[in-house]
């Protein structure tokens, strides 16, 4: 097991930040599913209260499955409002990742009860743009609250749900790699070929002689922003 007592705490100090300079409601967004072959994107939007967070909360790749289970059962509870957003596979091959974010985190923030005055989303790149004001910080899932709580909420969402495809799809190991590569994911492509949740624009299907008759034109890449 993972050991998880060092991972960095985050805090208030950006979301502080942001409401001095006029923001009402803050909404963290972070989102997953962005490198599997399989399955949804999805995001997350956690907008919290300014009170204490659960102990433990920090970025979802800190910890351990079992401990974000529980960190994601204290979060649903103390969360002051959270939505989830997904862009589905089909969507992703015909629109391409970047535009499939901007889908599902649009999706996440118009599901919460009231609209964020700033999002503060984690990374570099502003994969949002108009209308919404949006603030950037690389590795804000490690620093600030709410981008940490949307983290685990979304990570913990996504994992549920791929596991759910297991029973349907046995195999492919979505219950383990949801959706990602791994060697057991590999052989069962190779073996079966996609499946109906299955990201088939996507490049790893030139490696599967059977089933690349299947693999869809990539989108029209001068129609999306770049993500780096």
């Amino acid at each position: 097991m993972a050991d998880t007592s060092s991972n960095p705490t985050p805090s208030y100090a950006l979301e502080h930040e942001l409401s001095e300079n006029g923001a009402g409601v803050i909404a963290g967004v972070d989102e997953v599913g962005r490198g599997a072959w399989a399955g949804p994107v999805l995001v997350c939007a956690a907008v919290t209260d300014g009170t204490a967070p659960p102990a433990g909360l920090t970025d979802s790749k800190k910890l351990t499955p079992k401990r974000r289970a529980e960190v994601d059962d204290l979060l649903r509870t103390w969360v002051g409002d959270y939505a989830f957003g997904r862009a589905e596979p089909a969507e992703i091959d015909e629109l391409g990742l970047t535009e499939s974010l901007r889908v599902a985190a649009n999706r996440a923030l118009e599901g919460l009860r009231e609209r964020p005055d700033t999002v503060l989303l984690d990374g570099r790149h502003d994969y949002l743009g108009p209308p919404w004001r949006v603030r950037t910080e690389v590795a804000a899932d490690l620093s600030c609250v709410s981008v940490a709580a949307a983290s685990v909420l979304a990570k913990v969402e996504r994992d549920t749900f791929m596991a759910g495809l297991d029973g349907h799809y046995p195999g492919y190991g979505f219950a383990t790699a949801v959706g990602y590569p791994s060697p057991v994911h590999r052989a069962a492509l190779g073996e079966h070929g996609p499946t109906p949740h299955h990201r088939v624009s996507w490049s790893y299907m030139d490696r599967l002689p059977r089933w690349r008759h299947l693999r869809k034109p990539k989108p029209n890449r001068g129609a999306q922003l770049p993500l780096l």
